[in-house]
């Protein structure tokens, strides 16, 4: 567990930290328009971890039931390997079963393995790749169906404890 985070939902005013980790973590990063777009859609939950020295990562989720689309989980460089983004998938997962869905999914660059570890710890498994995605990269679709079951409530009570959280 990582001591004096909390995970809460995005608010405008975490939008230019949030644009800081983007435009370090991705070649074609989402822009200020994008996430304040986000912010206001329907059916979307944006989260961020806060520190004591500020936001350490994001994630969002978009649920058109009866599914749910993660849209993104980043943790800064700084903050990688410390269980963020393993409390951000967390609360994203259980929010998407807040909000009835069935299934969850996302896309990943197919050289990310150590995103695909931690979306596999939550059930996710491959489905196809998307060509192209990244514009530089092909994305691995990962899926996991069920989630509103006990057995993922299991699940995710099972990461929960070994957290601490």
């Amino acid at each position: 567990m990582v001591v004096g985070f909390v995970i809460r939902m995005m608010t405008e005013a975490d939008i230019a930290a949030c644009l800081k980790i983007e435009e370090a973590t991705y070649p074609v990063p989402w822009t200020e328009g994008i996430f304040r777009d986000e912010l206001v859609a329907a059916g979307r939950t944006y989260l961020v971890a806060e520190g004591p020295d500020g936001i350490a990562g994001y994630g969002g989720l978009m649920v058109v039931l009866p599914d749910a689309h993660i849209t993104s989980v980043t943790v800064d460089a700084a903050w990688r390997g410390r269980n963020i983004g393993t409390r951000l998938m967390l609360e994203l997962a259980s929010a998407a079963r807040s909000a009835g869905a069935a299934s969850l999914t996302l896309e990943v660059r197919v050289s990310n393995r150590n995103a695909q570890a931690l979306y596999n710890k939550f059930g996710m498994a491959p489905v196809g790749v998307r060509k192209g995605y990244y514009r530089d990269e092909d994305a691995l679709i990962m899926w996991v169906h069920d989630i509103d079951g006990d057995l993922y409530q299991e699940r995710l009570d099972s990461i929960r404890a070994e957290l601490g959280t």
